[in-house]
């Protein structure tokens, strides 16, 4: 099961990153549109630290330390230090998720958030947390360029090495 979600992961952070380098205007980043809470600059931060400390920190042992506050407020980040994040993110998923059992995944996660959970059913979580922001910044993306969705964003194809 780790295995899966692990590659479900990885693709959705990649596509993540697609998404962020896809924006024409680097300014579109942190622009706002009516109805949409956040931008895609701080989604994609707050992916990449929800990952960073949940996954790398959490299960892999990274030392990484979150600034959950900063995910929200931080504004103008370059596109090139939004994308490190990102990469930072996916190495927080290797050294979390990769090569860990099902005895593992069966086993408490190691925090509480919001209580006790078995750490496959955080891991899915998190792994539907990462696609949900994914989906939204793809709408805020298409609502900004007036592009059309990206074809294959979330494919099965994407889960084969």
């Amino acid at each position: 099961m780790a295995e899966w979600v692990f590659r479900v992961m990885q693709r959705d952070l990649a596509s993540l990153a697609e998404q962020i380098a896809t924006y024409e205007d680097e300014a579109d980043l942190w622009r706002l549109v009516p109805g949409v809470g956040n931008s895609a600059g701080t989604l994609a931060l707050h992916v990449a630290g929800n990952i960073q400390a949940l996954v790398g920190a959490a299960l892999g042992g990274t030392g990484y330390v979150r600034d959950r506050d900063a995910e929200f407020s931080r504004r103008d980040v370059p596109r090139a230090e939004i994308l490190a994040e990102l990469e930072a993110a996916q190495a927080a998923l290797r050294a979390g998720l990769e090569g860990l059992d099902d005895a593992a995944m069966a086993g408490d996660y190691p925090i509480e958030v919001g209580g006790t959970h078995a750490t496959g059913q955080m891991a899915v979580h998190l792994a539907t947390h990462l696609t949900y922001h994914l989906g939204q910044i793809d709408y805020h993306r298409r609502i900004l360029t007036g592009a059309d969705a990206a074809p294959g964003m979330v494919s099965p194809r994407k889960l084969i090495d």
